[in-house]
């Protein structure tokens, strides 16, 4: 899920460990449009992925011209006053006098001798960067390659993602008002067992692609019945499992079916924060629902959850494609229940996400939940359960808002889903926070508790946060807690 994008997935193989969450190793770095890589010393390129002309999606490469591996880079760069930074991935930034420093993310401090990386940003607005230095020397080229002074130390996660701080303004279009004349062809009705999917953790289904934990021994011990598979994303126009496996192979089938028949069902989740979510890589309507058809159809899901984040939360082209396909799929299939899992700030969904939620909603998608990020925000030492129950509240009042409806509602279409233990911004969603947001979310019966995520709960240990929460913790006590959610 956005924000601070942070997951690293790992395949060496097809059937291999996946850390399905933060992008490979990116970086931040800005210079004037057009600045190629020199030798001798770190240097940056700019490029431009995408431009819409209110704003675009843009990312940096960092080279490194040396003979030996570069520990630690910041980069500092400005924009126009034209431009405005929003989301960013794969690089920790702050913005200061209209400067932005990017620094490493902690999973990817060093660049080997020759190498590159990169990371990804959002603008709002126009113009290209005006300056850039990194480590203090040009980003066209110079010999100065010492390490920031701070070093950042945070482990990759391939949990959900921080909202940006700032999020462009650009309004999706609204997508036709018609679905595809020939949709895909109409499955047979969810045949789950209606399973409780009030409390459904996510589950990076890459780290159980080795055969070692199962759903349900992971259920057993946590005292959870649901879960929330993450995640499908694409392989060219094609639904894969973190481009691992092909959904309609049936890969993770025979657990799904040990989750029903232990009283529970599942979530299929697509997108997440690395890959390409199918509706960015499907250029119609027609074949975008056809694979999340042919998914539908492979689990007889009666759930399905679409995190949106980085730069497919501010694409209006795919925004508009999305919500149409989603309209037509349920259409098709009587009684899917349909979540956006979005990037949110205390103070709400970010301007981004709105527009994704308005979308759906003008499109004709029977939304059941729109599930907020409620990490990463960017405020380490404050109080991370507090921040989350003040989103959950700000979330109501907006889908109250859009929708017209009541507060009982409003909050029974919200779903929450924090970060447990140290989170990518150094914040610390504790065991007690888990029990404030519980109390909280059961008093106001909102839709729907979650947390990222389940096998670094089952770990209980300090190290790398995609594996560890880094807090004091005997194994599932996160799943514990968040179990007694009543609804």
């Amino acid at each position: 899920m956005q924000r601070s994008r942070l997951r690293l997935a790992i395949y060496a193989s097809a059937a291999v460990l996946a850390v399905a969450g933060g992008v490979g190793a990116a970086v931040a770095a800005t210079t004037p449009a057009g600045t190629t890589a020199a030798t001798g010393g770190l240097t940056a390129t700019f490029s431009k992925d995408s431009d819409w002309g209110s704003g675009y999606q843009a990312r940096y490469t960092i080279t490194n011209g040396t003979s030996a591996a570069v520990t630690g880079w910041q980069l500092a760069f400005g924009l126009p006053s034209s431009a405005k930074l929003g989301s960013f991935w794969d690089a920790t930034v702050t913005t200061s006098n209209g400067v932005s420093t990017a620094k490493n993310p902690g999973y990817a401090p060093t660049i080997a001798a020759g190498a590159t990386a990169q990371f990804g940003f959002i603008v709002t607005g126009s113009g290209a960067p005006t300056s850039c230095t990194i480590n203090g020397a040009s980003c066209g080229g110079g010999t100065a390659t010492t390490a920031p002074t701070t070093t950042p130390t945070k482990p990759p996660t391939t949990a959900p993602t921080k909202p940006p701080t700032t999020a462009p303004t650009t309004t999706p279009t609204k997508p036709p008002t018609t679905a595809p004349t020939t949709p895909p062809a109409t499955a047979a009705p969810p045949v789950g067992n209606n399973g409780n999917v009030g409390f459904a953790p996510y589950v990076d289904m890459g780290l159980l692609s080795n055969g070692t934990t199962t759903l349900a021994q992971l259920g057993k011990s946590g005292n959870t019945k649901s879960f929330s598979l993450a995640f499908v994303t694409s392989a060219g126009c094609k639904a894969s499992w973190f481009n691992a496996f092909d959904p309609r192979a049936k890969q993770f089938a025979d657990q799904i079916a040990a989750v029903r028949s232990g009283g529970g069902d599942v979530k299929v989740s697509f997108g997440g924060a690395t890959g390409i979510e199918l509706a960015q890589a499907c250029t119609s309507v027609s074949a975008l629902q056809a694979e999340y058809q042919a998914v539908v159809s492979a689990y007889n899901l009666k759930y399905i959850d679409l995190d949106i984040e980085g730069a497919a939360v501010a694409d209006p082209t795919t925004i508009a494609r999305r919500s149409t396909a989603l309209a037509a799929l349920q259409k098709a299939n009587p009684g899917l229940k349909i979540s956006l899992t979005l990037p949110v700030l205390p103070e709400g969904l970010t301007a981004d996400g709105l527009n994704v939620v308005r979308s759906a909603k003008n499109a004709g998608v029977d939304l059941d939940l729109v599930n907020i990020m409620a990490m990463d925000y960017g405020r380490a030492g404050q109080d991370y359960g507090d921040l989350a129950i003040q989103a959950v509240k700000s979330t109501k009042d907006q889908i109250k808002s859009l929708y017209g409806n009541s507060d009982a509602a409003a909050f029974k279409m919200v779903g929450v889903t924090p970060m447990i233990g140290v989170n990518d911004d150094n914040g610390v969603f504790g065991l007690a926070d888990a029990r404030d947001l519980v109390a909280f979310a059961s008093t106001n019966h909102i839709g729907f508790v979650s947390m990222w995520e389940t096998n670094r709960d089952k770990n209980a240990c300090t190290g790398a946060l995609f594996q560890c929460t880094n807090v004091a913790q005997s194994p599932f006590d996160f799943s514990k807690i968040f179990a007694g959610f009543t609804g």
